[in-house]
């Protein structure tokens, strides 16, 4: 392992390491969330909103895929940039092996479940009887893509751990312009329908896949794959994959949160003068520019992540704490914007995927206005988790993600309609935010007392060493 070539993590000021970090892996979490968005855009102008609406229950086994891809892959890159501030060249190699090993095992083993279980898959993520078909169709091709999209996922979190974030950042762009340009020609000239749609997102994410692999056998730069460090070895492996249970809870709480959401916005819509199908669609529309913003905010703390592993293996607490207090303040400009965003013009992002009647609008405008009414205190508290994470905490990065996505939200999204039909189910994410937020600031000031602590410390230690 190279550590001349992150020893600048240590030095270089915060602002210039985090932009230079931190905007690749958003492009690249962005670039992932794109490809079933760009899918869905297409399908509403080529097929219809009930396309859109088989999109939306076939979307989370996407999501079941990238939270183990994240929480292996983000999970190695924190052990390896702890290990590289630790100067432990051989549980980093090590880690690395055992981490590719693990992604492309899981990614074979989820498309062998995902194919055997499909039809309970669709059920259980609410399929309706007009959108089944289309569902059926979708799902039957974007499992053949579901190992390339682990690995290629996974990946890219080590590639941006050993300082070539551009270089991850352009491989999954480069799946993505796949996708795009296959998309239109697959669905419009070919007129090959919600195949076509998912036959051009395989071949973009196979893409990605190729590059990540290439990457790693050929160029890395602070570690090094061998056979022998691919033996699985218990110990390393439980070292780095409670590091990234944070991003997998992330992840995970979209699947559990879409599939409550879907099967209540079926029942209480059916109720409803919209009827089960528009708010289905409705509701994985805004799941999925929900996504985007968390790409956004998860890719500032995400992608911080080696330069927060590496200073505070290095006892470098005085830049840790200002790397927090930074992310924090980026992040509350990117919800306060998309706030401004949601509240401001939902028509018009909705009419991106497509344009429906007078009902479909109106529950679309909103959707958007309550359940992401609080999207801003959504991006502190993703962050801090990660960040969280990223200091070797997993437990209480794993508490945050657990309150918001899974003790709060999903009852809120079953008993709130119960009071207020199917617009209650919208109050179930900003009810859960504020709550959550309590949680995240009484954490935020226990890690800066920490630091501050550490810091202190040091000093004493320091003036010590000049008396003596």
């Amino acid at each position: 392992m190279n550590q001349n070539t992150n020893n600048y993590l240590a030095e270089e000021r915060i602002g210039k390491l985090l932009l230079k970090f931190s905007i690749p892996c958003i492009m690249s979490l962005l670039v992932s969330s794109l490809y079933n968005i760009v899918d869905q855009i297409f399908i509403g102008r080529g097929v219809g909103y009930l396309g859109n609406g088989a999109t939306n229950v076939v979307f989370p086994i996407t999501v079941i895929s990238l939270a183990i891809a994240l929480m292996l892959g983000d999970g190695a890159a924190a052990y390896l940039s702890l290990c590289q501030g630790k100067k432990d060249v051989k549980s980093g190699n090590k880690s690395m092996g055992n981490v590719v090993m693990l992604l492309v095992a899981f990614g074979v083993i989820m498309a062998v479940l995902f194919a055997v279980f499909k039809s309970q898959i669709l059920t259980a993520f609410g399929a309706t009887e007009n959108n089944l078909p289309y569902a059926n169709e979708y799902f039957d091709y974007i499992i053949l893509g579901i190992p390339f999209f682990v690995v290629g996922n996974g990946l890219n979190s080590i590639i941006r751990a050993d300082g070539s974030p551009k270089f991850a950042m352009i491989t999954t762009l480069a799946g993505c312009i796949i996708n795009v340009i296959l998309d239109p020609v697959a669905i419009f000239a070919l007129h090959m329908g919600m195949k076509g749609a998912a036959i051009a997102t395989v071949a973009g994410q196979i893409v990605t896949a190729i590059c990540g692999i290439v990457y790693i056998l050929f160029r890395a730069k602070t570690f090094k794959l061998t056979l022998k460090n691919m033996t699985p070895d218990m110990v390393v492996i439980g070292k780095f994959v409670p590091l990234g249970i944070s991003s997998f809870l992330t992840q995970l709480s979209i699947v559990v949160i879409m599939g409550v959401m879907n099967n209540v916005l079926v029942k209480y819509g059916a109720m409803s003068k919209y009827g089960a199908d528009i708010p289905l669609t409705v509701v994985g529309i805004v799941m999925k520019v929900f996504q985007i913003v968390v790409s956004i905010c998860i890719g500032i703390a995400a992608g911080s992540q080696p330069i927060v592993g590496y200073n505070y293996g290095a006892g470098e607490y005085r830049r840790v704490k200002e790397l927090f207090t930074t992310i924090i303040k980026a992040e509350a400009i990117v919800g306060l914007v998309s706030v401004l965003l949601f509240e401001l013009f939902p028509l018009q992002i909705t009419s991106i995927f497509g344009s429906e009647d007078g009902l479909y609008n109106e529950f679309a405008v909103l959707s958007f206005r309550i359940f992401l009414s609080m999207i801003i205190l959504t991006c502190i508290q993703k962050s801090t988790s990660v960040f969280l994470q990223s200091l070797g905490k997993p437990v209480m990065a794993m508490g945050l993600s657990l309150l918001r996505d899974f003790v709060l939200s999903v009852p809120l999204a079953i008993f709130l309609p119960m009071f207020f039909g199917v617009e209650g189910a919208l109050l179930s994410a900003p009810v859960a935010d504020i709550v959550t937020t309590v949680a995240v600031v009484l954490m935020s000031i226990s890690v800066v007392k920490e630091l501050d602590s550490k810091i202190n410390s040091d000093e004493d230690d320091a003036k010590e060493a000049q008396v003596a």
